[in-house]
């Protein structure tokens, strides 16, 4: 069940969630003893979500190795002459082994007369040996276990101290505290440290592997759980004619079409080489026949007028792609082809953020009921459990910015913005933009 969500990128089992550090007031030697407080202080829950944690590799293993046996199902076909064949095989090493059986009873006997007591010392010591080394076996490998500390600092923290900093200081505590090993390449376990002015949270990561890694995307372009995230936005329904204008390797509508199938999906790119990686997406995940893939430009798209229910897009923030004040004239066709009380869905940079506030938008006023965070769940950040009125703080900051995005987001000709989330692609931060059309474009 949790190898199916789509919108998460990493899952945790949470170890330490507590309110952000104070680093403003305090000195840099201050804070670091208030980062080793969060191994010292509660080492029992450290075990405990350890134990945890080595209880889920287990059922994994365990699950993987039943699929695995169950894909590949050995199928023994053997005819008559086999089958009498095979029985007296098994009956003349039923025989053999009986036989072994008899002379190592008999051998038994003879050294029980001779040694007489000293046999049962031996067989006593036999009986505690299994224990002992079970339980010498558990404490060398609690001791010998090697980890490694993944930690991200964002916003006032990330200003005072690096990543870097702050794993050493964990590092350190619990070389310490537990006797755990480092090492950076292949540790048995990783740990994982968040600091921002949100929240400290501190956790074990579930799975090694992401879970944007998808198993039917052969060639990665956006990632997929951004892109799932754009498709969740755009109000998706049955029977409606979805289109992404610069689909590049298909992802925004592989993730779509897997999520809402009963939809017309087009996806369309100017690069020959984008496309045929898109088709190699599709056939990998098995919706070639679901998707019609366009080679042509997202300023002059062959639709119709005010013919698409829902276009939804990542727009190329420039590494390959130069598009300056392109962004306008892309917007411009958008608009063209979707009908009125459509949806756009954009991801955007910063700067594509600062050339449509140039553009001249219209007089239309922003609805700030527009907005539906409650339905993505944005609010529902980590915040510790002692004091609930945090979550409180943390929804009304979410909101608070959300709406501020809004807020400098002028409408685009009949496009007016009614949805906005900042998103991370790991070193570049985005934002997800969600666009209504309000009236006849008169294009």
């Amino acid at each position: 069940m949790l190898k199916k969500l789509k919108s998460a990128e990493r899952l945790f089992l949470l170890i330490k969630k507590q309110f952000p550090f104070n680093v403003s007031s305090v000195s840099k030697g201050k804070i670091f003893s208030e980062v080793q407080r969060l191994i010292n202080d509660d080492p029992e829950s450290w075990l405990n979500v350890i134990s945890i944690w080595k209880n889920l590799l287990e059922l994994d293993a365990k699950k993987e190795k039943l699929s695995q046996r169950d894909a590949n199902p050995q199928k023994i076909k053997m005819g008559k002459n086999d089958t009498i064949i095979g029985k007296k095989l098994k009956i003349e090493q039923m025989q053999e082994t009986e036989e072994n059986r008899e002379c190592q009873l008999e051998k038994q006997t003879e050294e029980t007369l001779e040694q007489g007591d000293s046999l049962t010392k031996r067989e006593k010591l036999q009986e505690d040996f299994p224990n002992d080394v079970a339980k010498a076996a558990d404490t060398h490998n609690e001791n010998n276990l090697t980890f490694r500390v993944s930690c991200r600092c964002s916003g006032a923290i990330a200003k005072t101290f690096t990543a870097q900093e702050i794993g050493r200081i964990v590092g350190i505590a619990l070389m310490k505290q537990f006797g755990w090993k480092a090492d950076l390449r292949n540790p048995n376990l990783e740990i994982f440290i968040h600091l921002s002015d949100i929240y400290s949270v501190v956790g074990i990561p579930v799975f090694r592997v992401p879970l944007a890694s998808r198993d039917y995307i052969r060639t990665t372009g956006l990632r997929s759980t951004i892109a799932w995230a754009m498709a969740s936005v755009a109000e998706i329904k049955a029977g409606m004619f979805v289109l992404d204008p610069m689909c590049g390797f298909g992802t925004i509508l592989l993730e779509a079409a897997k999520e809402w199938p009963d939809v017309y999906y087009v996806g369309a790119d100017v690069s020959a080489s984008q496309l045929l990686g898109a088709y190699d997406n599709l056939t990998a995940a098995g919706l070639k026949d679901k998707i019609e893939l366009l080679k042509v430009s997202v300023i002059e798209l062959p639709l119709p007028s005010e013919s698409v229910d829902v276009i939804i897009s990542d727009i190329p923030f420039g590494k390959k792609f130069k598009l300056g004040k392109d962004i306008r004239s892309i917007l411009q066709e958008m608009e063209r082809v979707l009908h009125v009380g459509g949806t756009v869905v954009l991801l955007l940079s910063e700067a594509h953020h600062r050339h449509l506030k140039d553009c001249e938008g219209s007089s239309i006023p922003v609805n700030p009921k527009g907005s539906h965070t409650d339905e993505l769940g944005i609010e529902k950040c980590l915040s510790p459990e002692e004091n609930p009125g945090i979550s409180k703080t943390v929804s009304s900051s979410l909101e608070s910015s959300n709406q501020e995005c809004l807020d400098k987001m002028p409408p685009f000709g009949s496009l007016v913005p009614m949805e906005c989330y900042k998103v991370s692609l790991g070193k570049t931060d985005a934002f997800i933009y969600k666009y209504k059309k309000s009236h006849a474009s008169g294009l």
